[in-house]
């Protein structure tokens, strides 16, 4: 990514997509009429190809910055914390990360169960934290890296987005590891999920509230 402090971006009344002079993204406004498509290869949640081509993960970053930089993509004005507390103001400029983590999310969307997707989001900001703040190497982070390999191992598949004007749409998705049962999910009537199983899980579900509001109801 590219980042730009300093100067004229220290008043936050300024617009600072307006004042920066990007180095790998044009305006979305000047950005082709036409969408473009692009496909992700990952494997156990590591990016392998960029449209059916083997790439190292650096090759990937590099083209995807090249692709979703001519649509307007990846450009974030923001105040962030500082490490010594401090607010300040940047904009960054990473269109090819901002596509390839758009293509993770909804790579795991389909290959992580929903308690591991939660205990991710818990951990993710850990793991920034400590890369923000240059703590690579320390034991933690060592822990949060074993964690992440064991999590992402069946993030496996392809992920196709459509780039638009700095929008990112998803147009398909698949995985030999997809936890996404059609049978199951389908609310059309001949699916293989009893849709009345869900009134007793339900009602054991609600159990303890329904204890706790006659103990203690609460007034509206």
């Amino acid at each position: 990514h590219i980042s730009y402090e300093a100067g004229d971006l220290e008043d936050l009344e300024v617009n600072g997509v307006e004042l920066v002079d990007f180095g790998m993204t044009v305006s979305p406004a000047e950005a082709p009429d036409e969408e473009e498509l692009v496909t992700i290869g990952f494997e156990s949640g590591r990016p392998t190809h960029v449209n059916g081509k083997s790439l190292s993960p650096l090759q990937v970053v590099q083209q995807l910055n090249t692709i979703a930089g001519r649509h307007g993509i990846g450009r974030i004005d923001m105040v962030e914390n500082r490490f010594v507390g401090m607010k300040s103001r940047g904009v960054y400029e990473a269109p090819g990360m901002t596509v390839l983590y758009q293509a993770l999310l909804v790579l795991e969307q389909i290959t992580l169960d929903r308690d591991l997707v939660h205990l991710r989001d818990r951990l993710a900001p850990e793991v920034a934290q400590l890369v923000y703040y240059g703590f690579w190497f320390c034991p933690k982070m060592d822990a949060l890296l074993a964690f992440i390999e064991q999590a992402t191992q069946h993030v496996t598949g392809e992920v196709t987005l459509k780039l638009y004007k700095g929008n990112i749409l998803v147009d398909k998705r698949q995985s030999p590891h997809s936890l996404y049962d059609e049978g199951i999910a389908t609310m059309e009537g001949g699916g293989s999920y009893n849709q009345t199983d869900a009134e007793g899980f339900l009602r054991i579900q609600g159990l303890p509230s329904r204890v706790q509001g006659r103990i203690n109801p609460r007034s509206i």
